[in-house]
């Protein structure tokens, strides 16, 4: 749901208890007190919410509930974007519900939707995680960027974005965390936040070499075919396998929807079965594919040996 013009708000039965220091209402006025300075402690959820959005009125009680059940270890800022447009403008939200979690003064994580109970928990815990791990001696940052890598290509986007926002926290100018992050963005589905992210990257980020990654990244999901191409495609595919250009559609639709294995597979078939397509097309876009998962993907390797078998058999 977009945002729109101003509407009448909630009831006060409707409103977070404004006494209530775990889950409480912000405006523009007290967002830095509220939010930001608190967040320099304890990490805040911000969920940006309006009376007349239906999904918000069913994402509000699970976002409480969870954070209720986490104890103080994480707190719950409830913002109306009908009286606060600039701060929804400020934060880049274009639909609603969306939810940030601000950390040490800066969102950590944002996705938009409803999100099921499991999934909130989880975001939660991680956040209490990187929260007790904030100190500068308590990261081993190789190690805990190899684990992030490794739970985003398991599909564990939350603790993947919470590992990554904690290395940043230790390290502002890690290129490859903030790459990770970005990537993290992208499997939420958050691509706009993604871009934003790329556009304003740091000089000391945006200069090293690993972040190209990100670049392409934002790339190939703001141009990937939707979710119902992606059906037609397959369709197309399986009544002509001889359509490459059907096929190569097909990898950048699975590609976008973070089926990296299925999108390699796809152009590999196109380069066995005719490597000169398109002038390479198919090899080239492939080479985009590694670039964006990182050399470190396992998903990339297998790639890449699976190329050099078709290239040199």
């Amino acid at each position: 749901m977009m945002l729109m013009s101003r509407k009448p708000a909630l009831d006060q039965s409707e409103k977070a208890d404004s006494a209530d220091s775990i889950i409480f209402d912000a405006v523009t006025a007290d967002f830095e007190a509220r939010v930001l300075n608190v967040s320099m402690g304890v990490p805040v959820l911000v969920d940006f919410w309006a009376p007349w959005c239906g999904p918000c009125k069913q994402l509000g009680p699970i976002l409480e509930a969870a954070v209720r059940e986490a104890g103080g270890k994480v707190r719950l800022a409830k913002i109306n974007i009908d009286e606060n447009p600039e701060l929804a403008q400020a934060l880049r939200v274009q639909s609603v519900p969306t939810v940030y979690a601000f950390f040490q003064g800066r969102p950590v994580s944002a996705f938009s939707g409803i999100r099921p109970a499991s999934e909130i928990k989880s975001l939660i815990e991680q956040l209490a995680r990187m929260a007790q791990q904030s100190k500068p001696d308590a990261l081993d940052i190789p190690a805990v960027l190899a684990e992030a890598a490794q739970s985003l290509s398991a599909g564990d986007i939350a603790t993947s974005q919470a590992m990554y926002a904690a290395v940043l926290e230790q390290d502002g100018k890690n290129a490859a965390a903030y790459t990770g992050f970005v990537r993290t963005l992208i499997a939420a589905g958050n691509v706009d936040q993604a871009r934003g992210m790329v556009d304003s990257a740091p000089p000391d980020i945006a200069g090293h070499a690993i972040f190209a990654a990100a670049r392409i990244a934002v790339e190939l999901a703001e141009n990937a075919p939707s979710g119902h191409d992606m059906a037609a495609l397959a369709a197309a595919v399986e009544k002509n396998p001889a359509d490459h250009q059907a096929r190569f559609d097909l990898a950048l639709a699975l590609f976008s929807a973070g089926q990296k294995e299925g999108a390699v597979d796809a152009l590999i078939e196109i380069i066995r079965c005719n490597r000169s397509w398109e002038e390479d097309k198919a090899r080239l876009q492939l080479l985009k594919f590694f670039d964006a998962m990182g050399h470190g993907d396992p998903e990339t390797a297998a790639g890449r040996r699976k190329l050099s078998a078709v290239l040199f058999s």
